[in-house]
């Protein structure tokens, strides 16, 4: 498995998708991704048909890594939210994320119940609980190459120039990554890769709070992560939508033959001839 630490101190900026199960994180690393983020809002929304709000713990986050991490072979970041408590239940997450094969989290600021970073209506716990939290992660992975994304949504509550200091005392704690969490302007951007070196993310959601910029860009601003955490979903519903219009407009899916992939591409993707290998070598021979 590739070594985010690496990956951090290479020379290019480092694009991330959300993914959110088994099967789009499969073709995330197939199409060639080098790693991929579990998405807090993704996993609300597909188990629970609901929004990123707080209504997910601890149970469901450390499930779907454990399932995600086994399907595939790259580096894989989960959303941690808050750490769903205080610094042991960080502590005790972080071990069991470590465990189901996690390579990262990201661990935010948010006083619970959390929301989407990109919504309205958010409140940040101090600095002082914050950085008990980050310790407590910094302190409970196993491996030095388990990284700490610290996030902080304090911008929306308290101004850039706040978070902008959460953020550094983030990076002095000893967060191997810093995200400040929507800024509202490319100047605002600019500011933050100006005032915190480190390796740092910049969060690129469509119709978010912070502008989309190109990768190239956004490294050359002083982003290493570009994250894109709610692409899959949104591109999964829109295409959800469209079928299913069809189907109940007309009673038929034929005008999609082009748009959806084909039975045998599917089984492959999901590698159905390892496991037909598997049977043929495992399977009982039938009798004379």
């Amino acid at each position: 498995m590739a070594n985010l630490k690496k990956m951090l101190r290479s020379s290019k900026p480092i694009v991330i998708p959300g993914v959110y199960d088994a099967i789009g994180a499969k073709i995330a690393e197939k199409v060639g991704f080098e790693a991929m983020f579990q998405t807090g809002y993704g996993t609300s929304a597909t188990l629970f048909g609901m929004p990123d709000f707080g209504f997910i713990g601890a149970t469901e986050t450390v499930d779907n890594a454990r399932r995600i991490c086994r399907a595939v072979s790259i580096p894989v970041i989960v959303d941690a939210d808050t750490g769903y408590g205080n610094a042991l239940s960080v502590w005790k997450l972080v071990q069991e994320l470590e465990a189901s094969g996690a390579s990262g989290i990201f661990l935010e600021d948010q006083r619970w119940p959390k929301r989407c970073g990109h919504m309205q209506g958010k409140e940040v716990i101090s600095q002082e609980e914050y950085t008990e939290k980050l310790g407590a992660a910094i302190d409970a992975r196993q491996s030095k190459d388990f990284i700490i994304v610290a996030r902080t949504d304090a911008r929306a509550t308290e101004g850039l120039d706040n978070a902008i200091e959460r953020g550094l005392q983030n990076k002095k704690t000893g967060a191997d990554v810093v995200f400040i969490e929507a800024p509202k302007s490319i100047d605002e951007m600019k500011k933050i890769g100006k005032s915190i070196n480190a390796p740092l993310v910049a969060n690129m959601i469509e119709g978010g709070a912070t502008p989309l910029s190109s990768a190239d860009a956004l490294y050359k601003m002083g982003f290493k992560i570009i994250l894109y955490p709610l692409s899959v979903l949104f591109a999964n519903t829109f295409a959800t939508m469209d079928i299913l219009k069809e189907l109940k407009k007309s009673g038929t899916t034929s005008k999609f033959k082009q748009k959806v992939v084909g039975f045998d591409q599917f089984n492959d993707l999901v590698e159905l001839p390892k496991f037909r290998k598997l049977e043929k070598k495992y399977g009982f021979k039938k009798m004379e």
